[in-house]
């Protein structure tokens, strides 16, 4: 299986009064992960990216431990769980090496804003996916 992995920077502000990253914000490092994940899959072109969209339609995350605010990087790594004709589920974990800080999913449809419905995924959205499939 290969696996995306963004460092995702800390911010001083993410912490909450006890100096730990607050749980809220696991979301956002995950959306950052799962941007930065895509950007060599989605078009350039604005009209043709709208038509061709993602969004999400399901977040979980379970909290193991606390992420305490640091200057470095945390690892976010993202895989594909599984893939259907117009939605995925990927899984996020958020980690240093062995220390898992939580894990997430995300169902992700595909997208078409112009219209306003769910569209089925291209030949290269699947082959994307496919990359980053889990075994």
């Amino acid at each position: 299986m290969h696996r995306y992995t963004y460092p995702c920077p800390l911010r001083w502000a993410d912490a909450d009064a006890y100096g730990h990253v607050n749980n809220a914000l696991y979301l956002r490092f995950m959306e950052e992960a799962r941007t930065r994940m895509f950007q060599e899959v989605l078009p350039a072109d604005d009209a043709v990216r709208r038509r061709h969209a993602f969004v999400v339609s399901r977040a979980e995350v379970e909290y193991r431990v606390p992420l305490e605010y640091r200057e470095a990087p945390v690892d976010v790594c993202v895989s594909v769980a599984q893939r259907k004709g117009v939605w995925f589920d990927l899984s996020y974990e958020i980690r240093d090496g062995d220390v898992l800080y939580a894990r997430g999913t995300t169902t992700i449809v595909a997208y078409n804003l112009d219209t306003g419905r769910p569209r089925r995924l291209t030949g290269d959205e699947l082959a994307f996916l496919d990359r980053y499939a889990e075994s």
